[in-house]
């Protein structure tokens, strides 16, 4: 079957083959046949190193398709069923389940390390355990959630990471309230589903952050009330809370310097939300007095900040309520044979979401 592999880390391309194998098939298992995939940046973070991923892999983990095959033990899933691909499944009995925090199950990380897909000349990983840059993957049941049947496969791939984590952060992780200012740095998929989370909980101000002039265009047609660069936040924290800061800033960038931004833009006694994967080296720091002094509450969010199966449902209503747009999310779409094409116009910030028709 066909599949993009990155066979060494800090490659910037991957290569189409037609060699590859879906291996590991068998009890709790489920064979599942890709039919669309996004782009997400944590792909390009693991190509990169930023994340831990071995390589070779072949990248990609928001995805949605159809059940090829059932192995034994496996309840609620069938041939043909129409199903999201969720890169971290919740085991249900480990301590991070059982109070109810399941975004911190680390049992699908566990899954990273074992190979899912081999190739005559040896192993080769699924990114985050899945690897959706294919025609077909085995991944563990949980992995694969059914979908309603008036979902198309492209919004149901971005409901499997992008979505969930930006609308996550804005109503799980932060709360925002109704009639507060925000500030939402770093526009790709993520911030715009961010913002899109803001505007559904009512936030009076959204102040959309980015350096790409294209994606400030885009961030006011989801919901931001003003989009800025980089070098005029400054004055839009001035104009917009009298230079106090925003109640919420959100960060989805994954870098200690728009973190440090962020934080400085957040009003005594607000939230900084951090939601972008950035690398285990990259240190962010306060000082020990403004910690204290300026009571902001500093808030990682992981893949949304809650139960993801129910994050899952929530975007669904919203997306059929049309209280979000998800259609307008997806700028790009391409076979995988244009794949590389796709990761230029991320890299540069030309995309919000490509989507990978296989």
């Amino acid at each position: 079957m066909r599949a993009a592999v990155l066979h060494e880390i800090g490659q910037e391309k991957l290569e189409v083959l037609d060699d590859v194998e879906a291996v590991g098939f068998g009890p709790g298992k489920v064979k599942l046949r890709i039919r669309a995939t996004g782009l997400c940046h944590s792909d390009v973070s693991a190509m990169n190193g930023v994340l831990p991923q071995p390589a070779p892999f072949i990248p990609g983990h928001e995805g949605a398709g159809e059940v090829l095959d059932v192995g034994d033990g496996v309840t609620g899933l069938s041939e043909g069923d129409r199903v999201l691909v969720c890169w971290l499944p919740a085991c249900g009995a480990c301590p991070s389940c059982k109070r109810g925090q399941t975004q911190l199950c680390l049992a699908g990380f566990v899954n990273a390390g074992t190979p899912n897909f081999k190739r005559p000349g040896g192993d080769v990983f699924g990114f985050a355990g899945t690897g959706t840059f294919t025609e077909e993957v085995v991944v563990g049941a949980g992995c694969a959630v059914p979908i309603p049947d008036d979902v198309p496969f492209e919004i149901a791939a971005l409901i499997g990471c992008g979505v969930t984590t930006g609308l996550g952060a804005a109503i799980n992780t932060a709360q925002v309230e109704a009639g507060s200012s925000v500030a939402v740095i770093g526009c790709g998929g993520v911030g715009i589903s961010t913002i899109q989370g803001a505007r559904v909980q009512g936030a009076a101000q959204i102040v959309a952050v980015d350096p790409v002039a294209s994606r400030r265009e885009a961030a006011l047609r989801f919901g931001a009330t003003e989009a800025v660069s980089p070098d005029e936040l400054a004055d839009a924290k001035q104009r917009i809370t009298a230079g106090e800061g925003f109640d919420y800033v959100f960060e989805v960038v994954g870098k200690s310097a728009t973190a440090r931004t962020a934080y400085e833009n957040t009003r005594r006694g607000g939230t900084l939300c951090v939601v972008g994967a950035g690398a285990m080296d990259d240190n962010f720091q306060v000082n020990m007095f403004e910690l204290f002094f300026d009571e902001k509450r500093i808030l990682p969010s992981m893949y949304g900040g809650g139960d993801v199966l129910r994050s899952y449902e929530r975007a669904i209503a919203l997306w059929r309520a049309g209280r979000i747009d998800l259609e307008s999310m997806i700028t790009h779409r391409v076979r995988l044979d244009g794949i590389n094409d796709a990761l230029d116009q991320m890299r540069t910030g030309e995309s919000l979401r490509t989507c990978i028709e296989l």
